[in-house]
């Protein structure tokens, strides 16, 4: 019997950020590995023109098929309004919404003056993201009181390990959206530090350890509040310069559609190179584009979207360019108090995971489940990566062309030293054919 699941069963669960992507991964394991809890409220708040009630139908419906047999439960539960496996919408906003507090605070000053307070607020914190986190985390220190409190740290989140299905993902947050624009052949050039640990989690493995951590928690009530840091780096190390080969070998055997380009990506911790490859092969391109849908009557769209990717690559600049040492010694004494069941069923032991394997199943899910591509669909995708093939080819020898007609065919000069480099090439290509000849 799981001793997790066994805590659970009976209980009330309030979640937080139920729709988000970490959520609904919460929700499904909750659901379907501990199959007696009695009721999971989730707050909900109207959001991009749905209802409260119209977020968690989309939730249940849309997710219902992609998500595992928690979601069947959830959606059974839903439809019948029935206490077992119940999931109750509470009403949420507040009084007075965050935002419009925020705005209220700050409508006498301009984008400017909150530009440059910012900075001022959030000190030496990278962003205003990083910098909440932290400032919630020593809210709860203080206002816990009495209650038995953890808290759980995870890294960069990315998709499933396992659960509900390997690869799984649907946001394009974090370093999704990046595969996808190294799949598409629109990001060539990332900058980072080639040995700098890229410290993603899957979001299965943070879901198990929250899970866990909860049963742990309210059952043997540790003296001091507890933080469980859930990250790959310390344990099962993963850097940056190993990604690009796993991505572009997944996304070249299995593309996507309509891909901009050849996936081709340089990484590099060169500033100066970084600057030399964003003009070549990612300005020059996206005005060329750009133009070329002018003439056609089409709006233009390739700058904008550059543009976007490239202040996104700048926040992410900041992780991929150094390395942090995490303890992970709280995660460790979590597992040694789990039964071996337990173990297996909300596993969060990251030594088991095999980086090249989750990378391409990362990359399959972002065609999958994200982009939504039908699998029959690859060798037409492969088709088109073809036909960009011979235009790249076709591009790169007209301009040969050109170099040579401007500026070898009317300089003596430069022809001599062409002929010199062709000639230098050919004797060594005669000596290599000659010494493997004699060493045969």
């Amino acid at each position: 019997m799981s001793c997790v699941a066994t805590y659970y069963s009976g209980k009330s669960v309030l979640i937080t950020g139920a729709t988000g992507f970490m959520g609904k991964v919460l929700v499904e394991k909750l659901l379907r590995s501990c199959p007696d809890v009695k009721t999971v409220y989730i707050l909900v708040r109207p959001k991009a023109g749905q209802s409260m009630q119209e977020r968690v139908v989309d939730m249940v419906k849309c997710k219902m098929k992609e998500l595992g047999e928690g979601f069947v439960h959830l959606s059974t539960a839903h439809g019948a309004n029935c206490n077992r496996r119940h999931i109750e919408e509470v009403i949420y906003p507040p009084p007075v919404e965050p935002k419009k507090l925020v705005l209220s605070l700050v409508e006498w000053m301009d984008e400017s003056l909150v530009d440059e307070i910012t900075p001022k607020l959030i000190g030496d914190w990278p962003n205003t993201y990083t910098f909440t986190k932290a400032l919630t985390e020593y809210l709860v220190q203080q206002e816990k009181g009495g209650l038995n409190v953890a808290i759980v740290r995870p890294s960069i989140v990315g998709a499933s390990w396992q659960e509900p299905f390997p690869g799984w993902i649907d946001n394009f947050n974090g370093t999704s959206g990046f595969l996808i624009a190294a799949g598409k052949g629109i990001i060539r050039t990332v900058k980072c530090n080639l040995e700098a640990v890229a410290d993603i989690i899957p979001v299965d493995v943070a879901i198990n350890l929250i899970l866990a951590a909860g049963w742990y928690t309210a059952v043997h009530k540790p003296k001091s509040m507890l933080i469980y840091n859930c990250t790959t780096g310390g344990i099962n190390p993963f850097c940056w310069g190993e990604m690009e080969s796993h991505v572009i070998s997944t996304y070249k055997r299995t593309p996507l559609e309509k891909a901009f380009r050849i996936p081709s990506t340089n990484m590099t911790s060169s500033y100066l190179i970084h600057q030399y490859w964003t003009t070549v092969s990612h300005r020059l391109p996206a005005l060329l584009y750009d133009l070329y849908l002018r003439l056609t009557g089409r709006k233009p769209r390739m700058m904008k979207l550059f543009n976007r990717l490239h202040k996104a690559m700048t926040l992410l600049d900041y992780f991929t360019s150094r390395t942090w040492e995490w303890s992970s010694d709280n995660a460790s004494m979590l597992m040694n108090q789990m039964s071996p069941k337990d173990k297996k069923l909300y596993c969060f032991d990251v030594r088991q995971l095999h980086w090249s394997e989750y990378i391409e199943n990362y990359c399959l899910g972002t065609k999958k489940y994200l982009l939504n591509e039908d699998m029959a669909g690859i060798p037409a995708a492969k088709q088109h990566l073809r036909k960009l093939r011979n235009i790249q080819y076709a591009i790169n020898t007209t301009l040969l062309v050109i170099i040579w007609r401007v500026f070898i065919a009317r300089s003596q000069m430069a022809q001599n030293i062409w002929y010199f480099v062709v000639n230098l090439c050919y004797k060594f290509l005669s000596y290599f054919r000659a010494s493997s000849t004699l060493r045969h």
